[in-house]
């Protein structure tokens, strides 16, 4: 590390301490030709893909903006704000281990997809009517029927709604 004071590359590291979180490292250091001691601070740094459009045109990954869209499809739905984050981070987690600089959207679109049918099929629907952009009644019907095919859990079950009460419980 080179002295921000005389420019000298030879410095020593004096004292060494990692943060609560232990993803930041705070190094103190001493410039051996001019006796300086200065601060350096390590944090990892992850790059998210950038996004390839349909179009062709690329942008930078925006994280608010994957999370407003999953806001959006879950508006009025009964998931908790812990499980959408969860869900994100999920999302980000996977766009980093493919380890890519560049990724299409129709790849970030089916990830968000896939949480988003974990999480509540309602909003799943509202998501994939958006996303795949429907020509007709029969593809939304296609997809309806999608969920529908999927086992259902028994009544009372954890989560799951007894189908022989409303949805104010009576």
């Amino acid at each position: 590390m080179k002295c921000p004071f005389c420019g000298d590359p030879n410095t020593q590291v004096t004292d060494t301490r990692e943060n609560e979180d232990g993803d930041v490292v705070r190094r103190r250091r001493r410039c051996v030709k001019c006796d300086k001691r200065f601060t350096t601070y390590e944090r990892i740094d992850l790059k998210m893909p950038h996004i390839v459009k349909r179009n062709g045109n690329r942008t930078e990954y925006d994280h608010a903006k994957l999370a407003g869209s999953l806001k959006l499809a879950l508006r009025k739905r009964p998931v908790t704000t812990e499980a959408l984050e969860a869900a994100v981070d999920r999302i980000e987690a996977r766009l980093l281990s493919l380890g890519e600089p560049e990724i299409p959207s129709e790849r970030l679109g089916e990830l968000v997809m896939k949480e988003l049918k974990k999480l509540d099929k309602v909003a799943y629907i509202r998501f994939a009517s958006v996303y795949r952009n429907f020509a007709d009644v029969d593809e939304f019907s296609e997809v309806v029927r999608e969920v529908q095919a999927r086992p259902r859990r028994r009544k009372g079950q954890a989560g799951q709604p007894d189908p022989e009460h409303d949805l104010f419980g009576n």
